[in-house]
């Protein structure tokens, strides 16, 4: 019974919204012309403020003025055509009392049809809302729980912590999942797959940054494992999250040479080289080096010793595990800055993240988001002016750079006139265009930060020689 109260109250509510406005409608409609002609009053009195402001002359003005004086006369015209204006349009009295009867019968006919007047209500206790949510079942988190239980008990169970912790992977509760693997990690520090699954979901519980609890789990992974890729990999980036570029950059390509060419981080590997060449202001293509050919793989191959066997599994593992753990950070960061818009360091994150992925349409969009809400830093400019860059397609001939992301670079610059990026580029963009006194102007500025012993200044120094010579 209360339902059916609720409905129709909520019913006669909907009719209170729509039927009087109808009804006052068809009692005295409003004089359209007479508005018409007050919207033409105020378009007068703004022609005769353009006019004094100078933004017109006076031929201008009278002809604008005697239009909108024949328009008023239409209007004039036709209120005095209609005769009388407050005559009842009949269609609104009709249509008002038509929706005072179809909505309530047809209302009651949809739910006749659809609805299931008989069925008892559910209490919110007896639903399993995180299921409904898209969750895992009350049966698998009945089961953590009873795991976590007896993990209590017996804190020692080294099974346990890390079924517990995969688990709470797959659920992308990255932070328990780094706490139960932490006690696994304690019982077993010697086992390269637990510390390097550590180090993983510390990075994805911690967006994509390395902290230094990872960076321990990944040295003893590479004590024992000096080629693992994985460990190699995020070893690299933490060194290049700490500001060390060229560390990054050497660690990065140490592992390009030594990874087959079908192997699936070389694409990632790749980006990342470009990434760290470019803040180094170094041309990506000479610092690249080219990896080891494709792996044959064999029809069929004798047994091999458990050893080998384990180490081609932990291979394969991590191979796999590379991709899907960057794509599972990246999904969570975009997620917290759906909720969060305002981060405008998480959109610089994220837009390095897709770049990473090979995603270059999204690592712009990323970049645009955060360019939208904070244009006057320089670092954003530039990660716009990089985004852009990426969505062009590879040519073995140079060209100028595109004018979205040039434009970028120059807003950097006004920002931070010393900005290193934004100098080499700019500079790198005149010379292709053409522009040499430009491009040796930006390559001057930019040289002056750099010793003689850099390798930067090296570089420079090349270029604007080139440049005097004529090359």
């Amino acid at each position: 019974m209360l339902f059916w109260i609720f409905a129709a109250v909520l019913t006669a509510a909907v009719l209170l919204l729509i039927v009087p406005p109808l009804l006052r409608s068809a009692g005295s409609a409003p004089d359209r012309e007479e508005f018409d002609r007050e919207v033409y009053r105020d378009q007068l009195d703004e022609l005769e403020r353009d006019r004094a402001r100078g933004l017109i002359n006076d031929a201008q003005a009278e002809a604008a003025k005697a239009e909108i004086a024949r328009r008023m006369l239409a209007t004039a015209e036709k209120g005095g055509s209609k005769g009388d204006g407050g005559a009842t349009p009949r269609s609104a009295r009709v249509l008002a009392i038509l929706l005072a009867l179809v909505l309530p019968v047809g209302a009651l006919a949809v739910y006749g049809t659809v609805g299931r007047p008989d069925l008892p209500a559910q209490p919110l206790a007896s639903r399993n809302l995180e299921q409904e949510r898209g969750g895992p079942p009350k049966s698998v988190m009945a089961a953590m729980d009873k795991l976590k239980a007896q993990l209590a008990e017996n804190p020692n169970d080294l099974q346990g912590w890390l079924i517990l912790g995969q688990a709470y992977v797959k659920m992308n509760r990255n932070a328990d999942a780094a706490d139960a693997l932490r006690h696994a990690v304690a019982l077993n520090k010697d086992d390269v797959e637990i510390q390097g699954l550590f180090g993983e979901t510390l990075v994805s519980a911690n967006d994509g940054m390395v902290p230094e609890e990872a960076v321990t789990a990944f040295d003893a992974v590479l004590a024992k494992e000096p080629k693992d890729p994985r460990a190699r990999f995020f070893a690299a980036l933490a060194r290049f999250q700490a500001g060390d570029q060229q560390g990054a950059l050497d660690r990065w390509s140490a592992l390009m040479a030594d990874s087959p060419a079908d192997a699936p981080w070389v694409p990632v590997v790749r980006d990342q080289i470009r990434e760290a060449a470019v803040a180094l202001n170094l041309d990506p293509a000479k610092v690249t080096p080219q990896p080891l050919p494709p792996e044959q793989k064999e029809q069929a191959q004798p047994a091999a010793p458990n050893a080998q066997a384990n180490a081609q599994a932990n291979g394969q593992s991590n191979a796999a595990g590379q991709d899907e753990m960057i794509r599972g950070m990246v999904a969570n960061l975009a997620a917290r800055l759906d909720a969060d818009p305002s981060d405008v360091d998480g959109w610089l994150k994220l837009a390095r993240s897709y770049g990473v992925l090979g995603e270059p349409a999204k690592a712009l969009e990323a970049a645009r988001k955060a360019r939208e809400r904070a244009p006057e830093r320089a670092d954003v400019q530039i990660a716009y002016a990089n985004a852009v860059l990426q969505t062009q397609p590879r040519n073995d001939t140079p060209k100028p750079l595109p004018e979205e992301a040039t434009s970028a670079l120059r807003l950097a610059l006004k920002a931070e006139p010393e900005n290193k990026d934004a100098l080499w580029l700019l500079g790198l963009d005149a010379m292709m265009s053409g522009r040499k006194d430009e491009a040796a102007a930006h390559w001057g500025k930019l040289i002056a930060q750099f010793k003689p012993s850099d390798p930067e200044y090296t570089l420079l120094k090349g270029r604007l020689d080139a440049l005097k010579t004529g090359g």
